[in-house]
């Protein structure tokens, strides 16, 4: 039997969308502020991106960035987030909640799984921050998530196939590995060697040169350097086309 990849692309625009989609990509992960690690996008962006786009959409839900422990009324933003996810028909949502201890937050989980259904739940990288990541990984099985992305609790995936590995094995078909944080057309082929995985998630981000005529090199919109006020983050066809390339060899 063949093996089915499938490339998730995280984007952070309707232009960046509509190129994962056009370069091959299986799904989105739809978010703002790639920089910060992702956070919840607009729900014009969500509706707009729904519109147009053929492939499934899995939506960030995370009000800010920082930590996975949020506050009550932070849960609350979280659960119309879902809400309006669900009245828009996108296919799922993504999303991590930890205790101040460092375990995943069950009660909570479960109760956005449940508020989401039937639209998928991916526990994202906020396993990787947890104290005990193989028990952090039953736990998100238990909630009922669907999927969990996941870099084997290192800073890039490629550095942390053990952990992947072993919670492949582990799942028995229970939840959906995939693997993210680092992975390019570079890696894929080990990362799929060492762990077989069959679910790749990547931005393929390059950035673009804005278009203004008129700059003032000397105001910044944010603490960054003054030059990347016009450099804006963009989502790179090639190397979605390039994994896509190397996954197919080895089917």
């Amino acid at each position: 039997m063949k093996t089915k990849f499938e490339v998730e692309v995280c984007v952070d625009s309707i232009e960046s969308a509509i190129v994962a989609e056009n370069a091959g990509a299986n799904r989105i992960e739809l978010c703002s502020s790639l920089a910060e690690g992702g956070l919840t996008p607009s729900f014009a962006l969500i509706a707009l991106s729904k519109k147009i786009l053929k492939i499934p959409i899995m939506v960030m839900i995370r009000p800010r960035a920082g930590d996975f422990y949020y506050s009550e009324l932070e849960f609350e933003v979280m659960k119309k987030d879902i809400l309006c996810c669900k009245e828009l028909n996108v296919d799922g949502v993504v999303f991590g909640m930890l205790t101040p201890q460092g375990k995943v937050d069950k009660e909570r989980t479960k109760e956005l799984v449940t508020l989401a259904y039937p639209m998928k739940a991916c526990f994202h990288r906020a396993i990787d921050m947890t104290n005990n990541y193989f028990e952090a990984f039953e736990n998100i099985i238990e909630c009922g998530c669907t999927r969990v992305l996941t870099s084997g609790k290192e800073n890039k995936a490629v550095l942390g196939l053990d952990n992947i590995a072993k919670i492949q094995f582990d799942s028995k078909g229970r939840i959906e590995v995939m693997a993210g944080s680092g992975v390019s057309a570079d890696n894929a082929k080990e990362i799929y060697s060492k762990t077989k995985i069959n679910h790749f998630h990547l931005s393929a981000k390059t950035i673009k040169e804005s278009k203004m005529e008129y700059r003032n090199k000397g105001v910044s919109m944010s603490d960054d350097d003054f030059n990347k006020e016009y450099d804006i983050p963009f989502t790179d066809s090639k190397k979605i086309e390039a994994i896509i390339e190397v996954l197919k060899e080895l089917i």
